[in-house]
Formats: C-alpha cells, structure tokens, sequence
C-alpha cells in the first residue's frame, strides 16, 4: 500500500504552481501557455499534496477497504472458475489507486487557478469539495461491491454456480446494460437441487431512445428510485414491466447497503423522483445543448450571456437516508428486504425501520460470516421458475459413478453431489 503520511507543504507549492503558467489575453478569452518544461510535474506533486493533507486518514481507510474487496474478488473469481470480471468505471479507477483517482477529480481546478480564473481561497474550496465527494462516493461503492461479492461468495459455497453469463465474465455494473431496451440481470446463480437466483445490481436505469415518443414510454426510468440489489427467484433475463408502477417486476428480495456509522442522519435530495412530467426528446437536446455551450464557454474563460432557464425543474424534497430505505420498501413491496450496515444501528431506527418489514443486519463490518441471514434468506427464494425443464436419462454407470463421488465427499444425495461439482465449491 501506498505511503500516506509523508509531509508535504502545498501551500507553499502554489507560488510555483502559479509561475509554471503564463497567461495571454485574446478579447474576452484566457489563454494558458505552458512557460516552464516541468510544468506537469509540479501540477501533479501539487495535487498529490494536497490530496493527502486534506484527506490522508480517510484515504488510509479507503486502502484498508479496497484490500477487502479485492480478497473477495479474487475468491470469487477462484471460486466460480470466472473468466473475469467488470466493475462500473469510477470505481475501477478508485480500486486500482485511490490517490491516482482523486487527484484527478481536482485537476481541472488546479489548472484553472495556474491560468489565474480562480483565487487561492476558491481553489482550496472547489478541490477539497471535490476530491471529498469522489472520495465519499467510492467508499460507497466499495462497501456495495463488497456486500454484493460477498454474498455471492457464501452462496457459491453452497453449492450454486453461475449459469449466466454463459462466458463466465461477471459484470458488476450496468454500463451499456440497457441499450437494447431491456434490463438484463447481472449474474444468475444455479443449484441442481435448489434452481434460480437472478441479480440486478443498482438497477433499474434508463432504457434507450430515439425520440419523444420513445422518451415518454421509458420516462418513469428516469425518476425511479434505485435500490443497491434487487433479487428475483428463478431464471429470471429482463425485469423491465411498463404497464407496472415501478416499472420493473416487483423483485423477490431488496438488499441495500450503508458503509457510514451516522448514516441514519444523513439525507438525501429525491428531486428527480418528484419530476413526474416527461421533457420531450427537443427539450432534452436542448438542454444537452444549453449545458455543453455553458461548459465549453466556463473552460474557455470567454464572457458570455445569461442563459435563459428553459425547462422547469422539478422541487427537491430531502429526507434522511433510513426513510428511503422505507420508501424503498414501499415503491417495490419485495418479498423480503435486507438492510446491511457495516456499523450499529441505534435501536429507535432499527425498531422503525423493523415496522415497516425490513430486516436489519447491522455490525456487519468486513465480515462476511456475518451477512448469512441475508444469504439464508435470499437462498430460500430460489426456485426453477422460468427455466426451460429438459429431462435427462443418465446412463448406469455414470448414476454409480456420482453415488460414489457423493459418498466420497460426504454429499448427503445425488442433486449435492452435482451441485458440488457445478457449483465450483472448495470440494474436489
């Protein structure tokens, strides 16, 4: 792991940051010469200063996490024979070097104060806002992805291996995912003696479009409330329902996942779930218009005119973050809803949250073990449902041959036996 404590003045960096620029004026426009040849090295040993003194403790935290997601991973990965496996594309790059990460969510703003558009005070504001939300999000996301490995392992020593995808290359994200105009599941789990359980990780999201009508059609996916996994018994290869509200099947389990200990007291906006009425496909070009010229101009330094606010926002509504988990609940009625948190949950929140039918799996920590209730419960919802049956008569010999495999291993059946040899369990 990277060395996190060495000392490192930034503050002192800026002057030199500052005169490794030179900057022309051309009308209304700044334009930034490169003046010194090390230019980019001073850049980069400035953001990496400032990364670890604004953030070196929680950064030390973020590796000692990572090392947990990356053992389940690669048990994983060993476990059910995968051919490898995707993550969503921020948190790829947090996972291969968090501090690499963040000092590129500031370099925008550093780049923006050596051209002399920002002061020193607002260059300090922006990059530590910055670098903190990345840092707060990815931290989200490796607690998710490590509840959602972790699961998947403890059932894979179960006896399920993966019967989708077929290629045996797991996707822990949904990039490109819908546009085909369906939600396919992200991996689906098979036992000989148990059937089905089909994963969707953060879905559901947007379906593709062509136009307005298409826009209408697929609106309500845009203002849908997103759970971190949604469970489905049996074989189940696209959840997408538009004559249902939400729509999407309703799921047979609802996991979601809280890495912060105070997260009971946070909250969050829901503005895009009060937005009901659909932009239509101009209005959405428009507005993809109105903020690329914004954005283009704002990186320019050019003056520009106050643009006109063309389509009326939706009013935010915030709430704290264990209400929406109820809401949740509400919006998709699952069978059964698992809330997994890595710290203690005061019990004034778990008896209410416990009111409105979700199980709470608090303290879990890093400790998988600790994540059986989820897994005894979302085991006991697998099934064959929507699986093509094919009746199969084995000759006599192999019949024998797996008897005595079963006994060998110490499988209490026949179904076990096959289940460990195409579960890819720890027996040989």
């Amino acid at each position: 792991m990277l060395e996190l404590s060495r000392a490192c003045d930034w503050e002192a960096m800026l002057v030199e940051l500052r005169r490794a620029f030179e900057v022309e004026s051309s009308g209304d426009a700044l334009i930034p010469s490169v003046r010194a040849p090390d230019t980019a090295d001073v850049v980069s040993r400035f953001r990496e200063c400032f990364v670890l003194d604004v953030l070196g403790s929680e950064l030390s935290e973020a590796y000692r996490w990572l090392e947990y997601v990356n053992r389940e991973l690669a048990t994983l990965v060993s476990r059910l024979r995968l051919s490898g496996f995707t993550l969503p594309r921020e948190f790829k790059s947090f996972r291969e070097d968090p501090l690499a990460h963040l000092k590129k969510k500031i370099f925008i703003y550093v780049y923006d104060y050596a051209r002399g558009k920002l002061g020193a005070k607002e260059l300090v504001r922006k990059c530590a806002s910055a670098a903190y939300t990345s840092l707060r999000t990815n931290m989200r996301s490796t607690y998710q992805v490590w509840g959602f490995v972790a699961i998947l392992n403890r059932l894979a020593e179960r006896g399920f291996g993966v019967h989708y995808p077929e290629h045996r290359y797991l996707t822990i994200d949904r990039a490109g995912k819908q546009r085909l105009g369906h939600i396919p599941p992200n991996v689906v789990l098979f036992s000989v003696s148990r059937g089905f359980l089909s994963f969707f990780y953060e879905a559901p999201r947007p379906l593709a479009w062509e136009d307005s009508r298409d826009l209408q059609v697929v609106w309500s996916f845009y203002t849908v409330l997103r759970p971190d996994l949604l469970v489905y018994s049996g074989k189940v290869m696209d959840i997408v329902d538009l004559g249902s509200s939400p729509p999407v099947r309703r799921p047979d389990a609802l996991v979601e996942f809280k890495e912060l200990s105070d997260w009971y007291e946070r909250s969050r906006d829901l503005k895009s779930y009060l937005r009901k009425a659909p932009l239509t496909a101009e209005e959405w070009r428009s507005k993809w218009l109105e903020g690329l010229y914004v954005g283009l101009a704002d990186a320019l330094g050019i003056k520009r005119a106050e643009l006109r606010e063309r389509v009326r926002e939706g009013t935010g509504l915030r709430v704290r973050e264990y209400k929406l988990v109820e809401l949740y609940v509400s919006m998709y009625r699952p069978r059964r809803a698992f809330l997994v948190t890595r710290a203690a949950v005061p019990r004034e929140v778990r008896s209410e949250l416990e009111s409105y039918g979700i199980e709470v799996v608090d303290g879990v920590g890093f400790d998988a073990e600790k994540l059986d209730p989820v897994v005894d419960g979302v085991e006991s919802l697998s099934s064959f449902a929507g699986a093509d049956v094919v009746s199969v008569e084995l000759p006599v010999e192999t019949v024998r041959r797996l008897a005595k495999y079963a006994e060998e291993v110490g499988a209490p059946s026949l179904a076990e036996a096959i289940d460990r040899l195409l579960g890819n369990t720890s027996a040989n």
